[in-house]
């Protein structure tokens, strides 16, 4: 436990500075938009700064992460998250990075096609690196369920339209 101190405040600050990429990557990939995962990180900052002093050293990374889930999770049910995601890149250079941003907008598109909980599961797996115990104890479920929650993700990913140009073709390579 820390002290609710000016020097307490400091540390969360620096924290909170220090991981601001590393999150915001994971509120992004769980609402498919920039500003929507900004709002949700910084949602979550405030409510977990209110209990920064409460939360053990060695669990902040999974309590920041178990409450940006429950927070995206309640903005859905709440209804107050309108999402807005096009098929394609509105304006396109001339090369260069288009490549990648197509990429980027095909999955988008097909992870907000998954539930809340299947792209939670493929979020903090695939893109955070966490193994299925860590999973479940953000979500709140058995690695059991995770693995159920990954596999319905990733076969739905598989079949999804936006992402039929990225399959493997028979050979190995992409099509």
């Amino acid at each position: 436990m820390r002290a609710a101190t000016a020097a307490g405040d400091a540390e969360f600050a620096a924290w909170a500075t220090a991981s601001w990429r590393r999150l915001l990557r994971i509120a992004y990939m769980l609402t498919g938009d920039f500003h929507e995962a900004e709002d949700l990180l910084q949602g979550t900052l405030v409510k977990v700064c209110g209990h920064w002093r409460r939360i053990p050293e060695a669990e902040v990374d999974l309590y920041v992460r178990r409450a940006l889930v429950n927070n995206h999770r309640s903005r859905l049910r709440r209804k107050r998250v309108v999402q807005f995601l096009t098929a394609s890149v509105p304006d396109r250079g001339d090369g260069g990075q288009s490549e990648t941003v197509e990429h980027r907008v095909a999955l988008t598109e097909a992870l907000a096609s998954l539930s809340t909980r299947q792209r939670a599961a493929v979020v903090l797996r695939y893109w955070d690196d966490l193994t299925e115990t860590q999973t479940a104890e953000i979500l709140g479920c058995s690695p059991n369920s995770v693995k159920v929650h990954t596999r319905r993700a990733l076969a739905a990913l598989r079949g999804h339209p936006a992402l039929a140009a990225y399959a493997p073709t028979p050979m190995g390579g992409q099509q």
